[in-house]
């Protein structure tokens, strides 16, 4: 039987546009946590979810020029520990699969990073990893936080329940805050520790806008064709 028409264009495109599927996943990820945090069952999808994102990450990790056992030895104990904690009820467990999570995907943002900056043109596919990059710090900085309260228990107060744990969510959206430069989060860092996280982000998305982003933006700009004098 020969693959249809449709799904063999599906597997071409997944295989020139890796860091498009990681994106898509991470952005329906936003989505789905906010029903993934309340219940068991969903705490469970949560789980199989991210490690769908690590796989993801991995994925576009091997396709680049990364070294990739580095990769790997943060993925799988990450995994193993996720797992671990969920069978076990051992949440301490699942603090360093955070740690290990935070690990790999600020390394898949690197070496997406040194892929958009060692070409001299921009192809769709370096579009794509410009996305995936910004959502792959998000998560990054989000797990730090999470280690962070874990180990430092009131690092982060909020408008609502300001004595409670911070959500996922609401660390994610501190992240995306921080990342982004708009500053509109109601959770607000207390502890050093917390404090000098945050300030990292903030620097890191400075850094992004202007050095990759902006690289990107400027050689869109010599790739376009000359405009004819009137």
């Amino acid at each position: 039987m020969t693959m249809p028409l449709a799904w063999l264009r599906w597997l071409v495109t997944a295989r020139r546009h890796p860091c498009a599927f990681l994106l898509i996943v991470q952005l329906a990820g936003i989505l789905l946590y906010p029903v993934m945090e309340d219940t068991q069952a969903g705490r469970a999808l949560f789980g199989a979810f991210g490690i769908l994102v690590l796989a993801l990450a991995l994925w576009v990790v091997n396709r680049s020029t990364a070294v990739n056992w580095i990769a790997w030895s943060l993925a799988i104990p990450s995994v193993l520990l996720s797992v671990s904690a969920a069978v076990f009820d051992l949440p301490s467990l699942g603090v360093y699969a955070h740690l290990l999570e935070s690990g790999l995907y600020f390394y898949t943002a690197g070496s997406l990073i040194a892929y958009m900056l060692q070409d001299h043109s921009v192809t769709s596919d370096e579009l794509y990893a410009a996305g995936a990059t910004f959502t792959l710090l998000a998560w990054a900085f989000a797990f730090s936080f999470s280690v962070c309260q874990q180990w430092y228990p009131g690092s982060f107060t909020a408008a609502v329940d300001p004595t409670s744990a911070r959500s996922w969510m609401e660390l994610l959206f501190l992240s995306f805050s921080l990342l982004s430069g708009v500053g509109l989060s109601d959770v607000v860092p207390i502890l050093p520790q917390a404090r000098a996280l945050v300030m990292l982000e903030q620097f890191a998305g400075v850094m992004y806008i202007a050095v990759v982003v902006s690289r990107l933006i400027g050689l869109t700009i010599l790739k376009a064709p000359p405009r004819k004098a009137d």
